[in-house]
């Protein structure tokens, strides 16, 4: 994601600048992205006015609006360092703001008369509570112990450069002034934060491992699963036999009579009862196995 927002986000088109594109009298702002956040304001409503009245799609629309983009990719590194602490990379956090930043400003009209610092923060900063709402807490744990997370890594990312290595959950829980166990809740909670695939390769030295995956070595293999499977795939296509076939399978299968027993109940031979068996156990085994359906 992050390559290709700022492969879009290039200022020159088709070899064009801001100097004479489409012969527009629009003052050139050098470095877009050095602009100062008060001149960004003026120049950016310059460029709101020019955007109108370009048609979309066109060489200097696109440079009105990649101009616009980097002019106030400051809002973007302000918004995304509310959220610096939790633990995220932050050039990840920056460039999903960046998509507020453009739905913002392809959204945005003069009319509203708004400043567009107002009117473009709210996306910035949904875009990057979406995203830390779709990508985090695999599990859900109680708000305390998400809190308790975000305390433990600003806490553990100032004794780490303090002392120059991991801190102790000693140090940790002094630092934080809580206790020891808290502490160690808030690690085992933070395991929530994300998740691994259970196919996910394990690597390491022992023999145990090799080509093992993780699922290998979590739970069983419930077998019984896959009876509630089969009554399901069994259920409508029973619901296709007869009664007559239905109470032969009822006889043989439930209350365990023979077949000898099934031909007098139904005055016909035991070899009859043998055909019959076989074919509905034959049509209910072609319908399970998805050949001829509910047939």
């Amino acid at each position: 994601m992050r390559t290709a927002v700022i492969r879009s986000q290039e200022r020159t088109v088709d070899g064009h600048t801001a100097a004479g594109v489409g012969g527009e009298d629009l003052r050139d702002p050098g470095d877009p992205r050095a602009v100062a956040p008060r001149d960004a304001r003026e120049l950016s409503r310059q460029f709101f006015r020019r955007l109108a009245e370009l048609e979309e799609g066109t060489r200097e629309y696109q440079y009105a609006r990649n101009t616009l983009i980097e002019m106030n990719m400051s809002l973007v590194r302000f918004a995304a360092g509310r959220f610096r602490g939790r633990g995220d990379d932050m050039d990840d956090v920056v460039q999903t703001g960046m998509i507020g930043l453009i739905k913002a400003i392809d959204r945005f009209e003069l009319s509203r008369e708004v400043e567009f610092t107002s009117f473009a923060l709210p996306y910035i900063v949904g875009e990057i509570k979406r995203f830390f709402r779709d990508t985090t807490w695999a599990v859900h744990v109680p708000r305390r112990l998400q809190e308790l997370r975000v305390e433990l890594a600003k806490a553990r990312e100032e004794l780490s450069s303090r002392l120059d290595r991991e801190p102790t959950v000693a140090e940790l829980a002094t630092l934080m002034n809580i206790s020891e166990q808290q502490v160690i809740e808030g690690q085992i909670a933070a395991n929530g934060y994300n998740s691994s695939s259970l196919d996910a390769a394990l690597t390491g030295d022992g023999p145990e491992h090799g080509e093992s995956v993780l699922a290998d070595f979590i739970g069983v293999e419930e077998e019984r699963l896959a009876l509630v499977e089969d009554f399901h795939a069994l259920a409508p296509l029973m619901a296709e036999l007869s009664d007559r076939d239905r109470e032969i399978l009822h006889m043989r299968f439930v209350e365990e009579a023979t077949q000898a027993e099934i031909g007098e109940r139904l005055g016909c031979s035991q070899m009859h009862v043998s055909r019959l068996i076989k074919r509905i156990i034959t049509r209910l085994r072609t319908g399970m196995l998805g050949e001829l359906g509910c047939a």
